[in-house]
């Protein structure tokens, strides 16, 4: 016997292991795991049939390439060969945000390796027809999702339907909820909807009360209620009591009645368990009323015609409230199937899950990049040739005898300033030897300006106030290079200080926007918030991506270009100085 049950849990868990992609139309597709083992939500025994919601959102779905009305998706067990049934609830993919509930065949304890996939991508796939009440296992005898369109309550099942319109909340627990003010839903007296007095039968339900009273379910002998916060179940003349229930919180309820026996569980652990006298029970039958005096905000009915296990309610409660050691997703292709990737393509998510701001800024943090990288190699280049230039420069004017040989030919002496200035003015400003040294350019302006003054004819001589005048046009021309040289590094200190400041924007407002459709889908755990957190903290990272590597690069420039400008201001000492010596006034 052991053996055979042995058997049975490898082939169980054959498929799991399979690398095949059920179909290639289908372009993408999301693996959900279910983990049992300690690491996740534990369990003892198989599970066969229980339907969990699966939550669709932008960090494990790619709404882009599925068909707008969600009819192309399909879902596939971890054999990744037979189709499951299931049902969708809410499909927006305008908010990218969908709700769909699957049967699982077969859970198994204590392992990681339990999966199904959620297949889309396929624009040609014929429409699926919704499942419907064929989800659930024969023992469900009613489900209440409160998300249908009319805000008449009906069963998915087919078996009730309410008589009055339900108040819907449309960012609820799982999708939409409705919503109580106190007065009761009530359900007609339905032929399915009932049970002996020992049971079996397994009732559950997601409550958020406003303010802890009123009923949250009777019918005939049975009621649950709430009395200041503490929940309770009453059978006939037999009381249970169930533990409290706090307010403006998620909790799930789930009553269960077999043999006698009649229990409570609160958030998937037992609360409260007693025997109930056969001579105080009575059988559960007749109409169905939901909240009365209750406020506050109900989820997710289900009844069943059995008692349901303890392994069977918590893994209901924790699939049902998206806890992430239950439930993880990730989106594959067949590419990252194929080559046999272990682990997801976590920049593939990153950038799937970026909002459309976000995406926004990081383009144009990718223009400032394209700048400053620009900029850097332009600067590097230059900076290159005016030290090259410098010098050969330097080493021409070190070598020569006469202070104005290197700027051209002195012109014929004349007794006339303004021809002298004509004649040599031109033999200056013709000569370019050194296009790229600005201290050429440094000599060249003195020369000049000794050249107005006919140095070097006959006997000659500067004053100081020349040799000031002379000192003062060369200071000018070394503002004009060092204007030159730093042109265009402001460029890089704005992306040195905006582009982190950039990214930073980009980041809250994606926070903002995946807060703000966690709400609306009403689906607040890990697995939902962390793809688009990570994808926002990209813009971040952008902005960091283009501040660090200007930032570098504009200290190294400016080292660079600092000691172009010490070379010049030495030159025009020097210069000045050799003027001075030869041709000022003695």
């Amino acid at each position: 016997m052991k053996i055979s049950k042995a058997l049975f849990a490898i082939l169980l868990l054959l498929p799991v292991v399979a690398h095949a992609w059920w179909n290639k139309d289908w372009k993408e597709r999301t693996q959900i795991i279910l983990n049992t083992s300690a690491a996740g939500v534990s369990t003892k025994d198989a599970i066969s049939g229980l339907v969990i919601p699966v939550r669709l959102h932008s960090g494990n779905f790619d709404f882009a390439s599925a068909k707008p009305d969600g009819s192309d998706l399909r879902l596939v067990a971890g054999d990744d060969k037979t189709p499951l049934k299931f049902h969708i609830e809410r499909y927006d993919s305008a908010n990218e945000l969908a709700v769909v509930w699957v049967q699982v065949p077969n859970i198994l304890p204590g392992t990681d390796k339990n999966q199904i996939f959620a297949y889309a991508g396929n624009q040609a796939a014929p429409p699926q027809a919704d499942d419907g009440a064929e989800v659930y296992d024969s023992n469900t005898v009613a489900v209440l999702h409160f998300a249908d369109k009319d805000g008449i309550a009906s069963d998915q099942t087919g078996t009730i339907k309410a008589t009055a319109p339900t108040t819907v909340e449309p960012n609820g627990l799982i999708g939409s909820s409705a919503r109580f003010s106190g007065t009761a839903l009530s359900f007609p007296a339905g032929t399915s909807i009932k049970a002996p007095a020992s049971g079996p039968l397994t009732l559950s339900f997601w409550i958020k009360p406003d303010t802890a009273q009123g009923t949250l379910y009777a019918q005939g002998p049975l009621k649950v209620a709430l009395d200041n916060g503490a929940l309770s179940a009453t059978l006939g003349k037999f009381k249970l009591d169930g533990g409290a229930i706090a307010p403006a919180n998620w909790s799930n309820v789930v009553l269960t009645l077999g043999s006698g026996k009649l229990a409570l569980y609160v958030n998937g652990a037992r609360t409260g368990q007693g025997d109930v006298p056969a001579d105080q029970a009575a059988p559960i039958e007749g109409e169905i009323a939901l909240g009365d005096g209750y406020q506050g905000l109900f989820d997710e009915l289900q009844f069943a015609a059995v008692e349901r296990s303890a392994d069977w309610i918590g893994l209901a409660y924790a699939s049902q409230g998206a806890d992430p050691k239950l439930v993880a997703t990730q989106t594959q292709t067949p590419d990252t199937v194929d080559s046999g990737e272990s682990g997801p393509n976590y920049f593939g998510i990153l950038f799937k899950a970026l909002t459309p701001d976000g995406m926004a800024v990081i383009a144009i943090l990718g223009v400032m990049f394209a700048i400053s990288v620009w900029v850097m190699l332009d600067k590097a280049m230059l900076v290159r040739r005016v030290e090259a230039a410098n010098d050969a420069f330097m080493d021409r004017f070190g070598e020569a005898q006469d202070l104005l040989s290197l700027a051209g030919k002195p012109s014929t002496p004349s007794n006339s300033r303004a021809v002298a200035r004509r004649q040599s003015t031109p033999a200056v400003e013709t000569v370019n030897e050194f296009p790229n040294s600005p201290i050429y350019r440094l000599y060249r302006a003195g020369a000049r300006e000794l050249r107005k003054r006919e140095v070097g004819h006959g006997e000659k001589f500067l004053s100081g106030a020349a040799l000031d005048a002379v000192k003062a046009a060369v200071d000018a021309q070394v503002v004009r290079e060092n204007q030159r040289l730093n042109g265009k590094m402001v460029l890089l200190t704005i992306a040195i200080a905006g582009g982190p400041f950039l990214g930073l924007l980009g980041t809250v407002v994606g926070v903002m926007i995946t807060f703000a459709a966690i709400a609306a889908a009403g689906d607040v755990n890990v697995n939902a918030i962390a793809p688009g957190i990570a994808g926002a903290l990209l813009a971040t990272v952008a902005g960091l991506g283009v501040a660090i590597p200007s930032l570098f690069g504009y200290n190294y420039l400016a080292s660079r270009i600092k000691v172009v400008s010490a070379d010049m201001q030495i030159f025009v000492d020097e210069f000045v100085t050799r003027a001075a010596e030869l041709y000022g006034a003695g």
